[in-house]
């Protein structure tokens, strides 16, 4: 009985195939140091950080394993935990808003038919890319009792204002204030970017059926925004759980801890009290919180945000 031969590919097939393995191997190759920063940078140090969530993991001397012991010491003997994710959530809820709201009239004001626009958009966006230490600095001079904002006060109206950045409850407005003017550049550019793509055809159609002011902007103008205005909640929402710069510069968690939000917390924790798995764990806890509220948002979204006209 003859045994039945296997037909060899054709030589353009053997060709294509040893081709495919050459680019894969070149790619690999090109891929690899970031591979390798990524492993380094990234996955080992998060993989190290659940390892140490576990510990009591001083600086120096020597770790004893506490199992889920940091997290429920968190909740349970800390006393300054809970006042910081009080005051991340305080911080969130302002600043998210305020945040969106004037982005998105800035965006509506600087229209196609304001003369200038390209140059009030850099201006906006300057605070975005300068420094934040410089940004603070500013703002602390304004905020001083003897700052410029108290001086005017004085001279114009006979009004003593309060010290913003040493009195509890306005500690915290003046840092979500100062975020807002911060931060709003970002936000305003993809407003303006989500503007100029709007159909005009459907902008059309609603003037010829009498929608103007208020009524286009409910009604046609955010529902066909609704897409930018997800991604800017969405980006802000996390960028607020992570507020670190703003008050460690301003008021450094201050008074008292009216501003300690839970960033500076984790980094108080591990890089002046030397607790390292104590900062690990609250990282932990404040990374289950992000996941939490972003998959929230995204399970929310099918329920307001159009994709298509």
């Amino acid at each position: 009985m003859t045994a039945t031969s296997v037909p060899e590919a054709p030589l353009g097939q053997r060709s294509r195939s040893r081709l495919r393995r050459i680019e894969s191997r070149q790619a690999l190759g090109f891929i690899s140091p970031a591979l390798a920063g990524l492993s380094l940078f990234t996955i080992a140090p998060v993989l190290l950080s659940i390892v140490m969530s576990l510990y009591d993991w001083p600086a120096w001397g020597t770790r004893s394993f506490v199992g889920l012991g940091n997290y429920a010491d968190l909740f349970t003997s800390h006393p300054d935990f809970l006042p910081a994710l009080r005051n991340t959530a305080i911080f969130t809820l302002g600043f998210v808003p305020l945040n969106l709201v004037v982005s998105l009239t800035l965006a509506l004001l600087l229209g196609p038919r304001i003369k200038g626009r390209a140059a009030f958009r850099v201006l906006f966006f300057i605070p975005v890319v300068t420094p934040m230490v410089a940004n603070v600095l500013v703002w602390k001079m304004l905020l001083q009792p003897n700052g410029l904002f108290n001086g005017l006060s004085t001279a114009w109206f006979g009004i003593e204002l309060p010290s913003f950045l040493n009195h509890p409850q306005w500690a915290m407005v003046m840092v979500i204030v100062m975020s807002v003017w911060q931060g709003m550049g970002y936000n305003m550019l993809i407003f303006c970017a989500a503007l100029e793509q709007l159909p005009e055809p459907v902008l059309e159609a609603a003037r010829i059926d009498g929608a103007k002011g208020w009524r286009m902007l409910t009604r046609i103008m955010l529902p066909l925004l609704s897409p930018a205005i997800f991604f800017t909640t969405v980006m802000t929402m996390i960028t607020s759980l992570q507020v670190f710069a703003q008050p460690q510069l301003l008021t450094g968690g201050g008074p008292g801890n009216a501003t300690l939000p839970i960033v500076m917390f984790i980094y108080n924790q591990g890089f002046i009290f030397q607790k390292m798995g104590l900062a690990a764990a609250a990282a932990w806890i404040l990374f289950a919180i992000i996941i939490a509220i972003t998959a929230l948002q995204f399970k929310a979204q099918r329920k307001w945000v159009h994709y298509e006209v």
